[in-house]
């Protein structure tokens, strides 16, 4: 079920390319996020009576976060290749992994440092700054979303937390992007085909894997999530390379390997402890 989640997101990220010269990068985020929200509205229902006041900033706060990662890291794939932008992206849970280590683990930052070398090229300056620079902020966005869906998922049960931080995400990302959006639909350029892609694009991101991951996190510790997380980044790899022929260079392909492996030696070395092995140590 993580390896299917993993598989439904890049999927979704690999087809959003094919509408950025419809709506552009920033109104494909926006779409998706407003079918998001509104699936996810009708399938959680949240009730007021289900949220405790700091329960509900949180979830407010996640969609917020939501919204400047989907949007930050839709541009980074308008600009560099979709392996490279989803290396530098995971950064950002690699980070909250490294935080979380002690000792040898915080020496897994040096490999992931030397994996993004690798990958940006610095030395010969082959990727669009901006492309990084969003990419690096949407790292910063999931690092931000991963702290704050644990804490929502220890206070809100079942989809109720989602059901209010997705809709909050549609209209940050509306606020964004509306304008622009609004102008495509002017021009004539937002079509039945267009709203049903992003629908589309909208079940197999976020839809269909945040259930799945739900569905997986019961049944694996977080140690064994956050380590299959890790191979996003190399998911990417491959789904750029069959459906964009985005074909890396062999500086890039080792820098995605050196941030994988660093992600997973963190991972193993700061996994979350569970709330009841917590309380056995006490």
């Amino acid at each position: 079920m993580a390896v299917g989640a993993m598989l439904c997101v890049q999927l979704g990220l690999a087809l959003s390319v094919g509408l950025f010269d419809q709506i552009g990068s920033t109104g494909t985020a926006c779409l998706r996020l407003l079918f998001a929200g509104l699936l996810l509205a009708l399938l959680g229902r949240p009730r007021r009576s289900a949220f405790t006041r700091s329960s509900l900033a949180a979830c407010v706060a996640l969609g917020v976060v939501t919204a400047g990662l989907t949007i930050l890291f839709t541009e980074a794939i308008a600009r560099i290749p979709l392996g490279t932008a989803a290396a530098l992206e995971f950064l950002g849970p690699l980070g909250v992994a490294l935080l979380r280590g002690r000792g040898r683990a915080r020496g897994w930052a040096l490999l992931a440092g030397a994996g993004v070398v690798l990958l940006t090229d610095p030395w010969q300056g082959g990727l669009d700054p901006a492309g990084v620079a969003f990419a690096l902020g949407a790292a910063t966005c999931w690092a931000g979303y991963i702290l704050l869906t644990q804490r929502v998922g220890d206070h809100v049960v079942g989809l109720s937390g989602l059901a209010v931080s997705m809709p909050v995400a549609a209209l940050v990302a509306t606020a964004v992007a509306g304008p622009g959006l609004l102008a495509h639909v002017e021009a004539g350029r937002m079509d039945a085909s267009v709203l049903l892609t992003g629908l589309g694009i909208a079940l197999l991101l976020p839809v269909v894997p945040f259930s799945l991951e739900l569905l997986a996190l019961r049944r694996l510790t977080t140690a064994a999530f956050g380590t299959l997380m890790c191979l996003e980044p190399a998911i990417a790899l491959v789904i750029g390379v069959v459906l964009l022929h985005q074909v890396p260079s062999v500086l890039a392909a080792a820098g995605i390997a050196a941030v994988v492996i660093a992600g997973i030696g963190a991972e193993r070395a700061g996994a979350r402890v569970a709330p009841a092995a917590a309380a056995g140590q006490a």
